[in-house]
C-alpha cells in the first residue's frame, strides 16, 4: 500500500480485499513501493496529440484522394465511417473500463493487476468486434440506405462499409492495447506505431483509390481496404511487442478472465457504450436531416468535420491525459491531485483548441477549395467551419472534463450529457428547423445549443467532486 492510502479508507479496504482474493487464487502478490511522482499533463498529452494529428492528416489526405471521385464519393466515405464507428461502439464498453482500471492499478503500484486488466480487455474486445463482422458485411447495403443519398453514393457507401467490417478485429486489437498503454502512462509506443500505420494508410489509399504504384484502381473500396490493412499492420506490431515483453505492460493469461474483473469492467463500460450508441445515433439522425437538403450539404459536413478534426484531436489528447492522471491519482489515494489534474488538462486543452480552431477558421475557404472544386460545397463548408470553430472552447470542456470523469470511472454522467445535448437539443432543433423549411445553415447552427448544454453539465459534475467516491470501483476481486 502507498503512504497515502490511510487518507482514503475505501482504497485501503479494496487493496486488502484484492490481496486476499489473489492469495486464494494462487496469484502472486504485487510488489508495493513508495508512490512515484505522477507524470505531467503535457508529457502525457503531447504524444497523443501528435498521434491524433497524424491520424487527422491521414483523414484529410484520404478525403482529398477520394474527393477526386466527386461529392458522392465523399458523402459515401462520411457515411461509411459513421456506420463503422457505430459498430465499434461496443469497444467503448471495454476500453472505458480499461482506462479506469489500468490507471487505478498503476497508480496503486499494482502492475500485475494492470496487466490482467489489459489481457481481459484484449480478449473481450476482439471477441465482441469479431462478432460484429458478419452483420456489418451482410447488412452493408441496408446500413448505407439509411441516408437519403443519391444512388451512386449509396453504392459507394455500401462497398466502403463491407470492406471496413472485414477488419473489425484488427482495429479492436490495436485500439485496446493502445488504450491500456496510455492508461499506464506510455503514450509514446502508441504514437510511433500509429505513425507507421498512417504512412502505410496514405500510401495504400493513393495507390488503391486511384490505381497508382502498380496497384489496382478500386475507387472508394480502395480507401476502406487501405485503412483496414493499416489497422492490421498496427495490430501485428502491437502483438509482436506484447508477446516478446517489449511493452510497458506484459503479456499474462493467469487470473485475467475472472467474473469479478469482467463485471467491474462492464459496470464502468456499459454507460460509455451507451454513450457511443447515443452519440453515433444522434449524429446519424443529424446527418439524416442534413441529407434532406441534398448531397452538397452532406458532403460539406463531411469535409468540414475532417478539416476541424485537427483541432478535435488536440482536445482528445488532453482527454487521454486527464483520464490517465485522474485514474492514477485516485488509485494512489490522492483525490485532490486528481481534481487538479482535470482542471489543468482543461486549461491547456482550451488554449490549444482555441488557437488552432481560429487558424483553421481564418483559412477555411482556402482549405475547402483545396479539398473540392464544387462551389456550393465550398460555401457550405466555410459556413459550417465558422459555426463549429466558434464552439472550440466548449468542445475543450467536453474533451478534458469528459475524459477526466471517464478516467475516474464516472461514465454515466457523460452519457447523460450527450443524451441531453446531442439528442435533446441538436437533433431536436435541427428537426424543427427542417420542418419549418429553414435553410441548412440553421440546421448547422443547431449544434451550438448542443455544446452549450454538454459543457455546462460536465463542468458542474466535475466541480461537484462526486466522481471521487464511486463505491462500485472498489469491490474486491474474485478468483
Amino acid at each position: 500500500m502507498t503512504a497515502d492510502d490511510s487518507r482514503v479508507p475505501e482504497v485501503a479496504a479494496a487493496a486488502a480485499g484484492y490481496a486476499a482474493a489473489d492469495e486464494a487464487a494462487g496469484i502472486p502478490a504485487p510488489t508495493w513501493s513508495p508512490p512515484r511522482k505522477a507524470p505531467g499533463v503535457l508529457s502525457l498529452a503531447w504524444p497523443a496529440v501528435v498521434g491524433n494529428l497524424l491520424f487527422s492528416t491521414v483523414g484529410l489526405v484520404d478525403t482529398k484522394i477520394v474527393g477526386a471521385l466527386g461529392a458522392s464519393a465523399i458523402a459515401a466515405v462520411t457515411t461509411g465511417n459513421r456506420i463503422f464507428f457505430i459498430l465499434q461502439a461496443v469497444l467503448m464498453a471495454v476500453t472505458a473500463g480499461t482506462t479506469a482500471l489500468v490507471a487505478r492499478a498503476w497508480g496503486a503500484r499494482d502492475r500485475a493487476e494492470a496487466e490482467r486488466v489489459m489481457m481481459a480487455s484484449f480478449a473481450l474486445s476482439v471477441a465482441l468486434s469479431a462478432a460484429f463482422t458478419i452483420p456489418g458485411m451482410l447488412f452493408a447495403d441496408e446500413l448505407a440506405r439509411i441516408f437519403r443519398l443519391d444512388p451512386l453514393a449509396v453504392e459507394y457507401a455500401s462497398t466502403f462499409i463491407w470492406w471496413l467490417s472485414v477488419f473489425n478485429a484488427p482495429f479492436a486489437a490495436s485500439f485496446v492495447i493502445g488504450t491500456a498503454l496510455r492508461a499506464a502512462g506510455d503514450t509514446l509506443t502508441p504514437l510511433w506505431i500509429g505513425a507507421l500505420t498512417n504512412v502505410v494508410n496514405i500510401f495504400l489509399a493513393y495507390g488503391l483509390v486511384l490505381g497508382r504504384f502498380g496497384l489496382p484502381k478500386l475507387g472508394v473500396a480502395g480507401a476502406a481496404i487501405a485503412s483496414g490493412l493499416a489497422f492490421t499492420l498496427g495490430a501485428l506490431v502491437f502483438a509482436w511487442l506484447w508477446l516478446r515483453g517489449g511493452l510497458l505492460l506484459g503479456f499474462t493469461r493467469r487470473g485475467a478472465l475472472t467474473r469479478a474483473r469482467l463485471r467491474r469492467m462492464l459496470q464502468i463500460g456499459y454507460p460509455a457504450a451507451l454513450e457511443q450508441v447515443v452519440w453515433q445515433g444522434g449524429f446519424i439522425g443529424f446527418l439524416w436531416i442534413v441529407s434532406l437538403y441534398g448531397t452538397a450539404p452532406y458532403a460539406a459536413y463531411g469535409i468540414g468535420v475532417t478539416i476541424l478534426s485537427f483541432s478535435f484531436v488536440v482536445g482528445f489528447g488532453f482527454s487521454i491525459a486527464a483520464g490517465t492522471l485522474v485514474g492514477q491519482h485516485l488509485g494512489a489515494g490522492d483525490p485532490d491531485g486528481a481534481s487538479r489534474s482535470g482542471w489543468r488538462a482543461l486549461r491547456l486543452s482550451m488554449a490549444a483548441m482555441v488557437v488552432l480552431g481560429a487558424l483553421i477558421t481564418f483559412f477555411s475557404r482556402t482549405i475547402a477549395q483545396f479539398m473540392i472544386e464544387d462551389p456550393e460545397v465550398v460555401e457550405l463548408t466555410v459556413f459550417f467551419i465558422y459555426v463549429l470553430g466558434a464552439m472550440q472552447p466548449l468542445m475543450a470542456i467536453e474533451f478534458a472534463l469528459g475524459g477526466a470523469l471517464r478516467g475516474a470511472g464516472d461514465t454515466r454522467f457523460p452519457l447523460l450529457a450527450v443524451l441531453s445535448g446531442l439528442v435533446g437539443v441538436r437533433v431536436l432543433l435541427a428537426s424543427i428547423f427542417a420542418w419549418l423549411g429553414f435553410s441548412v445553415h440553421w440546421v448547422f447552427a443547431a449544434l451550438i445549443g448542443d455544446y452549450v448544454v454538454k459543457a455546462t453539465m460536465l463542468t458542474w459534475r466535475f466541480a461537484s467532486g462526486r466522481w471521487k467516491h464511486l463505491r462500485y470501483l472498489e469491490q474486491p476481486r474474485e478468483a
